[in-house]
């Protein structure tokens, strides 16, 4: 007999970790048939788009601070 899924929307903390799990290409099946099911599509492109940014900032002041240290202008 197979377990009944919960039918509830994927709360905020639950979006973001979608949104990380799919960036990284390792979102697991279940998260992502819920996220499919209950998820609403417009807050998960706004938490990519801002994940993205973020992402994209890191990678950019770990960068600077690399090239800092290195002495490298």
């Amino acid at each position: 007999m197979e377990e009944k899924k919960s039918h509830k929307a994927p709360n905020l903390l639950q979006q973001l970790a979608s949104v990380a799990a799919a960036a990284f290409g390792v979102q697991g099946s279940e998260a992502r048939e819920r996220d499919f099911a209950h998820g609403k599509t417009s807050n998960f492109i706004i938490l990519g788009v801002i994940f993205t940014v973020v992402f994209i900032l890191a990678i950019w002041g770990i960068v600077k601070l690399v090239t800092s240290l290195a002495g490298v202008n």
